[in-house]
């Protein structure tokens, strides 16, 4: 149960890279496969670099986007604890609002404002054995992120933020936990946590542009209620305080872009991101929870998290009232095959996408993306050991992003 709740408290605000990661939190980030740190002269760069706001045309930015997340019903196929299985979760859609917004000069200062939702969703099954672990796992996390930047000189300009994160979510299992035996838990918690950005903006030349980004590490100090249940050991129940920390791992990210004469503009980002500070999950309660479901719920679980690494690449052309985008992304899993399970049966990715922006006027312009993201099949071996008792393959785990916006000068 720890990992599981863990998992679903915590896979969004950043289960970021890999994971539930949703780095597409714009309408261009969407376009470009996120592809848009060093090149970025729309509002949404107070989120993805606000750097590059103290370049930006001295008025007041603002978009709102609206994007839809599908996300296959994903097959697992294979045995657990030597029993065949063929299981699949429940297809998920979502719609998720965004708002970016850059000031005009304030002095030469710029200063924006990001809310968004960085990760989160949900993984629901219906079947047995993967409900006995992850019947649902919803998670919900907002981020609020402040920015202000300054110029160092006319090429170069630095800025910081505040990351305010809040998470919300539900955790469910119920099923058959051996003989006639079962257990079931319903839990809700929730947490504010903070953290900080650092970006840079380097412009060598008027068509070079280079960037770096820093988004730091946020424990994730979620406290809820539980109530667990179970028959085993002459059937015992809990009805009380949960309590885990979890980290949302620092990234790291470094951007190139190049501007064409024909207004074709190249750019290609690297983005690490820390998951090994994801070693493990351990949960505390009250302390009057009986010693079956101590054992049941166990103990600290380890995760031992890899760092993983993201490679990023955004096309961007420049037309009279029009502006078009594609990108294409290839993005690690930090899940190792030995903790693997239904929770969060993560694989490396490749994505493609698309868009583009219409200038209605001098104030306002609109536009549409889409981008699909395809997971590999993950396998699990016998030799891989994996902790829960799983040899097989999850496949059919690719989701579908469609992103439309408005935006408005003043």
């Amino acid at each position: 149960m720890k990992k599981i709740v863990l998992l679903s408290l915590i896979a969004s605000s950043m289960l970021m890279a890999g994971g539930y990661k949703i780095p597409e939190t714009s309408l261009n980030a969407v376009a470009l496969s996120a592809a848009n740190i060093a090149h970025n002269k729309s509002a949404d760069a107070a989120y993805y670099n606000p750097a590059n706001m103290v370049f930006m045309e001295d008025k007041n930015n603002m978009e709102l986007d609206l994007t839809y997340i599908g996300l296959n019903p994903i097959n697992y196929k294979g045995t657990v604890s030597g029993t065949n299985q063929d299981l699949d979760a429940q297809s998920e859609s979502f719609v998720v609002p965004t708002l970016h917004y850059v000031s005009g000069k304030t002095g030469e200062a710029r200063i924006g404002l990001s809310i968004v939702s960085p990760g989160g969703l949900s993984k629901r099954w219906n079947e047995e054995p993967a409900k006995t672990k992850a019947e649902e796992f919803t998670l919900k996390i907002i981020e609020i992120n402040p920015t202000f930047a300054i110029p160092l000189s006319d090429k170069v300009s630095l800025a910081f933020g505040f990351r305010i994160v809040h998470t919300s979510g539900v955790v469910k299992s119920n099923g058959n936990i051996g003989g006639p035996f079962t257990a079931s838990r319903d839990m809700t918690g929730d947490a504010l946590d903070y953290g900080y950005n650092l970006a840079l903006a380097y412009k060598p030349t008027s068509d070079l542009e280079l960037a770096a980004t820093y988004r730091s590490n946020v424990n994730l100090n979620v406290e809820g209620n539980a109530k667990l249940v179970t028959t085993a050991g002459g059937g015992s129940t809990y009805d009380g305080e949960a309590k885990v920390r979890v980290p949302l791992p620092a990234t790291f990210s470094a951007a190139a872009a190049y501007t064409l004469p024909s207004k074709t503009t190249v750019e290609f980002v690297y983005e690490r991101t820390m998951w090994s500070a994801y070693k493990d999950l351990d949960f505390d309660y009250d302390g009057t929870e009986s010693a079956t479901l101590a054992s049941i719920f166990g103990a600290s679980v380890e995760k031992n998290w890899k760092d993983t690494n993201a490679f990023r690449l955004g096309l961007t052309q420049e037309l009279e009232s029009m502006t078009l985008m594609a990108g294409i992304v290839y993005d690690e899993s930090p899940v190792p095959s030995k903790t693997l399970g239904f929770e969060l049966p993560d694989s490396n990715s490749f994505s493609v996408s698309l868009g583009g922006r219409y200038q209605i006027n001098d104030k306002i312009e609109v536009g549409l993306s889409a981008l699909y993201s395809m997971r590999e099949t993950r396998k699990i071996e016998t030799s891989d050991a994996n902790d829960n008792n799983l040899v097989g393959e999850f496949t059919n785990s690719n989701a579908l992003l469609i992103s439309t916006g408005v935006s408005y000068k003043f």
